[in-house]
């Protein structure tokens, strides 16, 4: 299984960041990592090993980007309002260095994307601001509010970043095309959380697989079940 490591200097951050690509071929997919996880998270806790076959088949590339959480959502240090900006911030540098370059690598117009617990809010809230860039969008327990995160704080940035907020309004047909997976264990802490997302999408009737997995908690053992199960899907 090819694996290379990349490290540069990101002009939309201002900072050096590093990523790690799996596979040598096939179709992309970013996954992004947990809470506080960084680009080599989903290496070390095996889920890329759980989908060794796709890697080695071709069938999949898979790119690990790192996150700057500590600098956005949970930076308790700075205003709610700046924890927000630096969050655009991060989605313009997943858009625009990551995403874009890709898909002119790779002559796709669109990308997977995917991502485990706080990374499935990450996958989701970038799938529906930018649908004309996603062809599929896997979130393995995920949340998808994050007014939490930001003491009472709310402005128009706040919105745009919140699927649970912006999404009912949001009109692109490519939203319609889109395949969507909220994976989600019966005693997952987020069950309610992919329960509301569940009923946004129906409401607009965007087609969407929603995977109750019984007797199933919020850790790794059950989202290394999923991912190889919603790679086939691709």
């Amino acid at each position: 299984m090819k694996e290379e490591y990349h490290k540069w200097y990101s002009p939309t951050l201002s900072k050096d960041t590093e990523m790690l690509v799996f596979g040598h071929a096939g179709y992309p997919l970013v996954l992004f990592p947990t809470t506080s996880g960084r680009y080599y998270e989903c290496k070390d806790f095996k889920l890329i090993e759980s989908v060794r076959w796709f890697l080695e088949e071709g069938l999949v590339q898979i790119y690990c980007p790192d996150s700057i959480n500590e600098l956005s959502w949970y930076n308790k240090g700075i205003h709610p309002a700046d924890r927000v900006k630096n969050h655009i911030w991060f989605d313009e540098f997943v858009l625009n260095e990551i995403v874009n370059p890709i898909c002119n690598e790779k002559g796709l117009p669109k990308v997977a994307v995917a991502g485990v617990s706080f990374g499935g809010y990450q996958a989701a809230n970038f799938a529906f601001k930018h649908p004309y860039k996603v062809s599929h969008m896997f979130s393995l327990s995920g949340s998808f509010d994050i007014k939490s995160f930001l003491d009472g704080y709310y402005d128009d940035n706040v919105f745009f970043n919140n699927p649970v907020d912006f999404l009912p309004g949001a009109n692109h047909p490519d939203l319609w095309k889109m395949k969507i997976i909220l994976g989600v264990g019966e005693w997952d802490i987020c069950l309610d959380s992919n329960k509301q997302l569940a009923k946004i999408l129906s409401d607009k009737n965007i087609p969407f697989w929603f995977d109750e997995r019984k007797w199933a908690e919020h850790d790794w053992p059950i989202w290394r079940q999923m991912f190889p199960h919603y790679l086939s899907k691709i």
